[in-house]
């Protein structure tokens, strides 16, 4: 009957800890900084609060003598929460610079069911037929601004590794180009000529990749190409090459044929009607969007892979933090049984016995996981990397450790903290005080 109860009531510790985790992971900093209060209230007025101070005093004293296993839980959870950070960083940089791309008074344009540029085709009727559309603006001499454009994968060395090529998209735009994105500058050099086989490159693919130094010339399609500028975008952009779209589609056979057209708007409130008015042509089959709304789609499932991934590992990193942070201060309670048993001799409660060792175990899960998010924030938050895209090219971003970000991170260190502490907390609470006074 005893194991039964003991069965039953670690059962209900499973389900209340359970409980406990779910709520956590809800709440704000607001809310955990009330909670903090209230607990800090709690711990100067009442009784068994100040009762609570005391053993959690003791025990903070005696953790200088128990540095190297009290290190175990520190170190353990400042990797969880650094693999996690770092990870999750990776994942919001890569969408961040996709987010960033477009605007809501520019929309593009392309064939029917494609999910992508890369596996879009429009035809020269279908161009002119889009660039005519109601609610697209017209320029100083009455022309659509509109841009008519192929992308197209080449492989181009890493500098990191020039023996290892990568996909680096080559973009080929109109004369309007320019005008639908007034973020992207030239840095360096100056913009391509038409009809010439001349490349502006951004910024991000000029870090990442060999060759693409202004001057530099680039075998291409067979055919030698020129790099004469430089370019910065602050978003996507950055990671591709530019070259006129006349000239692009001559050398890789496209013929007439566009893969997307991209219109500036009269305004943001034209889209509903530019869409309709492309979507009802008969002559046409093509799916409408916003630029903006468009390349935040294109990040959506990198990003859920790259967050699945990293909550994986960084479960399975947990699992392993726990059983440490259990081993210890299992370790812990044993080496202070008397001093435990004492105290509840001489009046002192199991509430602030099961409080002052959860308050030891999450002091220490949050010095890991502060100490975690700064080692993560200090070397990865603005690195820039590169990974593939949706268009099988590589796009160059940077981690973005943000405060949310490390917000999780010390979320997460405190719950090992707290299933890693409520273990050895009851056991200390529950052992019978005769039994702790004759251990040694």
């Amino acid at each position: 009957m005893r194991k039964f109860k003991s069965f039953l009531g670690n059962l209900g510790l499973l389900a209340m800890l359970a409980i406990v985790l779910v709520i956590w992971v809800q709440l704000t900093p607001l809310l955990v900084g009330a909670l903090a209060l209230l607990l800090l209230l709690w711990l100067v007025l009442t009784r068994r609060g100040r009762q609570t101070l005391s053993v959690t005093g003791v025990g903070i004293s005696t953790l200088g003598q128990r540095i190297g296993a009290s290190s175990v839980i520190v170190i353990g959870i400042a990797g969880v929460v650094g693999v996690l950070v770092a990870v999750l960083a990776m994942g919001d940089g890569f969408a961040a610079t996709l987010q960033q791309t477009g605007s809501n008074d520019t929309a593009i344009v392309l064939r029917g069911g494609s999910s992508a540029e890369l596996n879009s085709v429009l035809e020269r009727d279908n161009i002119s037929v889009i660039e005519q559309a109601p609610g697209v603006a017209r320029g100083s001499k009455g022309e659509p601004v509109a841009s008519a454009e192929l992308s197209v994968v080449v492989n181009l060395p890493k500098k990191s590794d020039p023996s290892v090529d990568a996909n680096v998209q080559i973009r080929g735009v109109g004369e309007e180009a320019w005008a639908l994105r007034p973020n992207v500058r030239i840095l360096q050099g100056r913009r391509f000529t038409p009809g010439l086989r001349e490349l502006v490159v951004g910024q991000g693919a000029q870090h990442q990749f060999a060759g693409l130094e202004v001057g530099k010339q680039l075998r291409l399609a067979g055919q030698q190409w020129a790099v004469v500028g430089t370019f910065a975008s602050g978003d996507s952009h950055d990671s591709e090459l530019w070259g006129d779209m006349q000239t692009v589609a001559a050398a890789y056979r496209r013929g007439a044929s566009a893969q997307s057209v991209t219109v500036r708007l009269v305004s943001p409130q034209a889209f509903d009607t530019f869409k309709a008015a492309l979507v009802s042509d008969p002559r046409l089959k093509v799916d409408v969007s916003t630029t903006r709304e468009y390349f935040s789609k294109q990040s959506e499932n990198l990003t859920k892979v790259i967050r699945i991934v990293g909550i994986t590992v960084g479960t399975i990193m947990a699992i392993g933090a726990i059983f440490g942070a259990l081993n210890t201060m299992f370790a812990a309670v044993s080496t202070r049984a008397r001093e435990i048993a004492t105290l509840r001799a001489i009046g002192f409660r199991g509430v602030p016995v099961v409080v002052s060792v959860l308050l030891e175990t999450m002091l220490l899960a949050l010095i890991g996981g502060a100490l975690g998010g700064l080692i993560t924030w200090l070397i990865f938050n603005g690195y820039t990397a590169s990974t593939l895209g949706s268009s099988f090219s590589q796009v160059v971003f940077q981690f973005k450790v943000s405060p949310q970000l490390l917000w999780t991170g010390i979320q997460w260190a405190m719950a090992i903290g707290f299933v890693g502490g409520v273990f050895p907390a009851v056991r200390a609470a529950r052992l019978p005080v005769t039994t702790a006074l004759r251990e040694l």
